[in-house]
């Protein structure tokens, strides 16, 4: 149990089985995929996916993620599964892969954003697969964090962020991917990334051949996580060029990247993702290397892009949305 704030419960089956009840019942539960921790509510319960908003501080325009047990589950929230999608589907789910479909006129617009599109996914967890059986219906679930912030990868980041928001926080231990999943969409049968995650695009494109890239933001979000600014920790963050920071600027600075910088003790703490340079490993530890430097009271943190092939290409789209605008995050 956590000391204040919302229950964390260690995922048994009884505790499972609690989630699943006040998912159907319309409650709000933190639980954990592959990818980072969700905040999920009964996704064809507008009232329940409303206080998901509500407990984020979520702009209503930015659609979510619904999560289903399999991939047959699709059918009650699309209106059309085109075949590429299928084979997608069929491919990589349970896995971090979301699809997104024509949704059917059932499925809530406060799910969608009013969209005529809805974004789904099957995650590869164990707890979340319970849960999704147990209970019995579709679960919205964006990331469990405070809107824009840093996506949580352990049950206590969510209660750090979210305290007495969720009705209960089903604690799986760390989440193994560390980032949220691949979105992609399917136009005139070509496939579309809309963002770059979990699920490498070297593995898609070896499936299916090209993969088309949209533009990195849209005017209004045709799926999560395509804000300009997002996934960021409220010290300010700054993308490393080829010229270092002063070191006096070091001094009081954080540092992540993905080896040990040479000049490591210039900075105030220092964060490498992994030393053995696995972009898997890195992209595991991203966000709670962030949320160390974070609480660390720093001036700024300096990031170091990774290489972009890969998980890379997610690792850097969560470092650029991070850096977005030079400045802290709104509180």
């Amino acid at each position: 149990m956590s000391r204040s704030g919302a229950p964390i419960c260690r995922a048994t089956p009884a505790a499972i089985e609690r989630a699943a009840e006040l998912l159907r019942g319309g409650g709000v539960v933190g639980f954990p995929t592959e990818t980072v921790y969700g905040l999920g509510a009964h996704a064809m319960n507008g009232r329940s996916v409303a206080r998901v908003f509500e407990i984020k501080g979520r702009p209503r325009f930015d659609p979510l993620i619904v999560h289903v047990p399999q991939f047959e589950s699709v059918r009650a929230l699309a209106d059309d599964v085109p075949p590429l999608a299928e084979r997608l589907a069929r491919r990589f789910w349970p896995g971090p892969l979301t699809l997104v479909l024509p949704k059917r006129p059932a499925v809530p617009d406060i799910v969608t954003a009013g969209l005529a599109t809805v974004a789904v996914r099957c995650p590869d967890h164990p707890v979340a697969a319970d849960l999704l059986r147990r209970a019995g219906i579709p679960v919205a679930a964006p990331s469990a964090n405070r809107f824009g912030g840093l996506s949580p990868t352990t049950a206590e980041a969510v209660a750090e962020q979210l305290g007495d928001g969720p009705d209960l926080i089903l604690d799986g231990g760390p989440c193994p991917v560390g980032l949220e999943s691949t979105i992609l969409a399917i136009e005139d049968n070509v496939a579309v990334l809309l963002r770059p995650g979990g699920l490498a695009l070297e593995e898609i494109e070896a499936d299916i051949g090209f993969v088309r890239t949209a533009p990195a933001v849209d005017a209004r979000p045709l799926a999560p996580g395509r804000l300009a600014r997002h996934y960021a920790p409220r010290t300010p963050l700054t993308l490393l060029s080829d010229t270092p920071p002063s070191a006096s600027a070091a001094r009081r600075s954080g540092w992540v990247g993905l080896r040990p910088p040479p000049d490591a003790a210039r900075y105030a703490a220092v964060e490498p993702l992994s030393p053995s340079g696995d972009l898997r490993e890195a992209a595991a530890q991203l966000f709670a290397a962030l949320r160390r430097l974070d609480a660390l009271g720093l001036e700024r943190i300096f990031a170091e892009p990774v290489p972009a092939v890969g998980l890379g290409r997610a690792i850097n789209d969560r470092l650029r949305r991070a850096a977005a605008g030079g400045g802290a995050r709104p509180g």
